[in-house]
């Protein structure tokens, strides 16, 4: 699945060039000229990585940064500015970017801090542990309350994701992306009925959840 970059820049030239070749490197790329319509498709879709410029119209990208993280918005964040005050980025960096870098740049240099941002995949243990449950992925083994039961290899992969991005909400047709694939006949549906075969098998009380938990009008959230 191509990896999906939302870029918040208002220089037309940068943008074209920039979104040109994220495209030819493979990315799905979606721009953003203005601070605050941004800052609203970072909160409504799901992108694996944020490109920000910090003077913006309309919200600049210290605000949008810090804006999304107390939303818990948890995408990566490279924050890419004309700015290069060593102040700017400790403040950048303190709201919650995970990167920096400063105007003018080489393009090899923004591509690789990009692949380097995408490669941080949250780490997860081989083997799960939550609430009753104890799920080992390399094994396919999984226990309720000790006791043995069986996950299918699709509800394995789905926790697997879940967790894997533990903490924050996940959309149905994100997970539907991620976890199942392009497959035209699949609908969000499809999830509903998987989450709930993982709260049957695994949560104490699948009616009222601790773990798997639904985000109204949003997606679902792991919660070890």
């Amino acid at each position: 699945m191509r990896q999906r970059i939302l870029l918040i820049e208002d220089e037309p030239g940068l943008v074209m060039t920039l979104k040109d070749r994220l495209y030819d490197e493979g990315y799905v790329v979606t721009s953003s000229s203005h601070g605050v319509a941004g800052e609203d498709l970072a909160r409504e879709q799901d992108f694996d990585l944020l490109i920000l410029d910090i003077m913006l119209p309309g919200r600049n990208g210290f605000e949008i940064c810090q804006r999304l993280r107390r939303a818990g918005v948890q995408t990566p964040v490279l924050m890419l500015t004309a700015r290069g005050e060593v102040s700017d980025r400790v403040r950048g960096l303190r709201l919650g970017a995970d990167d920096y870098l400063g105007k003018p740049f080489e393009m090899s240099e923004l591509l690789a801090r990009v692949d380097a941002l995408l490669r941080r995949i949250p780490a997860l243990a081989q083997v799960l542990r939550f609430g009753i449950a104890e799920v080992d992925f390399g094994s396919g083994r999984a226990t309720r309350k000790g006791e043995a039961i069986e996950l299918s290899a699709q509800l394995l992969r789905l926790l697997q994701y879940l967790a894997a991005h533990a903490g924050r909400t996940v959309s149905r047709d994100h997970l539907l992306r991620a976890v199942w694939g392009h497959q035209a006949a699949l609908v969000t549906r499809t999830v509903d009925v998987h989450i709930a075969r993982l709260r049957s098998a695994l949560e104490a009380d699948p009616r009222e959840p601790r773990h798997i938990i639904t985000v109204r009008g949003q997606g679902y959230r792991f919660d070890p």
